[in-house]
């Protein structure tokens, strides 16, 4: 399972003018490369008419499924300064589609490629990039009587207490960075003087927005 990466909170559009060009950018996340054709093909089918909807995805824990198409535009002005913006960012798991409708003043090769990198970043800012960290669930098993110590120690730390179970005992589960795995166990060990029981439970991503 792939650990803590970057990549786009959802979908995004924007739109900017250059020298009278229409760029409208159109952002998701795409985990196969099968949800990114159906993205583009969604928004080619909407834009039917413009003049250019150029493409670029980035895919896979080690972006090993990359594609960028410049639909019409001068070969690598568009798509590929697109899928550059991706890769700088280190972005995982997107796709970006730029639909143009021409104004009537060429920009040239230069100024393509400096306006499909731009309206690529202008909809990463809309969609917002989000960095996907791998939690590990944890349960405590304690007896009531260490119930009000255990819960007051987590909610004053950096880990997150999703849960508590009253049971014949009283069971805690807490959201924990993977890396931090043996530091929390070590910590409860010491808190609760060895009493607790603590198992892995399971792991998942929880998404922070990235400023």
């Amino acid at each position: 399972m792939r650990e803590n990466y970057l990549t786009v909170k959802g979908y995004g559009e924007s739109e900017i003018i250059i020298s009278k060009s229409r760029f409208l950018t159109y952002i998701e996340r795409a985990e196969t490369e099968e949800d990114a054709i159906t993205f583009i093909e969604s928004i080619k089918k909407l834009h039917h008419n413009a003049t250019h909807n150029c493409s670029a995805y980035i895919i896979g824990a080690h972006d090993h499924i990359q594609k960028a198409n410049d639909d019409g535009e001068p070969s690598g002005t568009a798509g590929v300064p697109m899928l550059e913006v991706l890769k700088k960012q280190g972005l995982k798991d997107t796709v970006v589609v730029v639909t143009r409708y021409f104004g009537g003043i060429k920009l040239g090769g230069g100024g393509l490629i400096r306006a499909y990198g731009k309206a690529t970043t202008e909809g990463l800012l809309v969609a917002q990039v989000v960095e996907r960290k791998l939690h590990h669930i944890i349960k405590i098993a304690i007896d009531y009587t260490w119930l009000g110590k255990v819960e007051n120690e987590i909610r004053s730390s950096s880990y997150t207490l999703e849960e508590i179970s009253y049971l014949e005992g009283v069971e805690i589960i807490v959201s924990v960075l993977k890396e931090q795995e043996d530091l929390f166990q070590n910590w409860v060990t010491e808190l609760t003087n060895g009493q607790a029981k603590i198992t892995f439970e399971d792991a998942q991503f929880i998404e922070f927005v990235v400023k």
